[in-house]
């Protein structure tokens, strides 16, 4: 009778430690279709957007007097906000820790890097940076990508003539989407072609979505998707009704600030939700 006892006691206690694992981390389930928008604005930067299970994450950068500093605007006192101790010493320490939510090569992030200062200048101080973290970074090596941990996109004033010209690197750009028949490399340059939704789409999410509008959304997404490139439209509104039109429409990456809104829906709501692109 004791060893019955005692299997009961132990199999309630495995089963408890098995729930409350389910229940401390449904978060962490990888949000394929979800972009932190503006990540650095969040209570915790970087750990907000993975623990809710974010893989595309963004951050704003400007270049004073050397650093690097993650900012919206631009500041006017360095601080202590850089690109290396918001992002990437964190995202290094958890692909060598191999700590929860993971960062690993089956399991890697992409960092948007939004640049606000001039292109070349920013990317002539973001190179040396970046080298210091090479091993975790995917990159551009003897004429092919190699997958690693992290990712590194740039937009905003992207220094697209350097990086087109460099045969090894460690970033890649955000291409313009209403203009990728301007140039013909692939996703060895550009991964991901994004712009402004106002850009495309004048819907609020009220009422039925313009046919029109959403002809010529399908439009750029079928073009930038034979390319193999993923599509975000960036400042789009933040309301079920325009997220679920989008994915139906096969936009890749759903731009939000609300990260807990948009986690739940990608993961409820949207389970059920058929593309028409």
């Amino acid at each position: 009778m004791r060893t019955a006892g005692f299997n009961t006691k132990f199999l309630k206690t495995l089963l408890f430690l098995i729930l409350f694992r389910v229940a401390a981390y449904p978060q962490n389930v990888p949000l394929t279709n979800g972009f932190a928008h503006n990540d650095y604005w969040h209570k915790r930067p970087l750990f907000d957007a993975l623990e809710n299970g974010y893989r595309y994450i963004e951050a704003d950068i400007f270049l004073v007097d050397g650093q690097l500093v993650v900012a919206h605007v631009f500041p006017f006192f360095k601080g202590s906000r850089t690109l290396e101790k918001l992002y990437l010493q964190p995202l290094f320490e958890k692909v060598n820790n191999k700590s929860e939510p993971y960062v690993s090569k089956a399991s890697p992030v992409t960092l948007l890097v939004d640049i606000k200062t001039g292109a070349n200048s920013t990317y002539d101080a973001l190179r040396p940076l970046l080298e210091k973290y090479k091993s975790m970074l995917s990159g551009y090596e003897h004429g092919r990508f190699v997958q690693r941990a992290v990712t590194i996109v740039l937009s905003g004033h992207k220094p697209y003539r350097t990086v087109k010209q460099e045969d090894d690197r460690m970033v890649f750009i955000d291409e313009d989407l209403r203009h990728m028949d301007r140039d013909s490399l692939g996703t060895e340059v550009y991964p991901m072609s994004s712009c402004n939704y106002n850009a495309l789409m004048k819907w609020d999410g009220t009422g039925e979505c313009p046919a029109a509008e959403r002809q010529k959304l399908c439009a750029y997404i079928r073009r930038a998707h034979s390319f193999g490139k993923k599509v975000r439209l960036w400042a789009s509104p933040e309301n079920r009704t325009v997220w679920a039109e989008l994915l139906r429409c096969g936009v890749d990456l759903i731009n939000t600030d609300q990260l807990v809104d948009l986690r739940n829906f990608l993961t409820t709501t949207f389970a059920s939700t058929k593309k028409i692109n």
